[in-house]
């Protein structure tokens, strides 16, 4: 295999890759819970929520795609087993277990919030430790769109917890400070 002279050593190429392949465990276990919720939710909520998991599905398995290149451009190959995903994913699975529609969309919430805060460090960590600011800038660009998908679902659990009036309880409030 040639040489790849990018500016990076080996040392950081495999300290980068080491991380995306984190990430791509992650987002492949985040596509199948998607998928599988997609394919399992029953309610009142059914379409409106089969049709966002539907585009959050879709969006993963791109995003998926997209780091298996990263990891590539580096020289390096991508985890694509089914044990190596588990092994990797900081997400876990919940076998033979079928929540309701809300839970659903709060176990999706806590992974879309878990992968945020795997991807904020891992931008740390290709900055910092390993001079890769091309990935660094890749990783953010993913962890802007897992930020959005995991308001959209917050967004879904909070229109739940609205009073029958439509206002939301004072307690569930977020207060914003004025301005000085």
């Amino acid at each position: 295999m040639k040489s790849i002279n990018i500016g990076l050593s080996d040392q950081q190429r495999q300290g980068v890759m080491t991380l995306l392949n984190q990430d791509l465990s992650d987002t492949y276990l985040l596509t199948i819970k998607t998928k599988k919720y997609h394919w399992d939710v029953i309610g009142p909520q059914f379409r409106s929520l089969h049709k966002l998991w539907e585009e959050h599905y879709e969006n993963l398995s791109m995003n998926i795609d997209a780091i298996a290149e990263r990891v590539r451009i580096l020289g390096g190959y991508p985890l694509g087993t089914a044990e190596g995903f588990l092994k990797h994913a900081s997400l876990r699975e919940h076998p033979g277990d079928l929540p309701n529609a809300n839970e659903m969309v709060s176990r999706l919430v806590a992974d879309h919030e878990q992968i945020v805060r795997n991807l904020r460090d891992h931008v740390n960590q290709c900055s910092e430790n390993y001079g890769d600011e091309g990935t660094a800038d890749f990783l953010t660009g993913l962890m802007e769109q897992h930020e959005e998908m995991a308001w959209m679902l917050r967004s879904f659990l909070e229109g739940e917890q609205m009073s029958s009036g439509g206002d939301r309880d004072s307690a569930e409030a977020i207060k914003i400070p004025a301005e000085a």
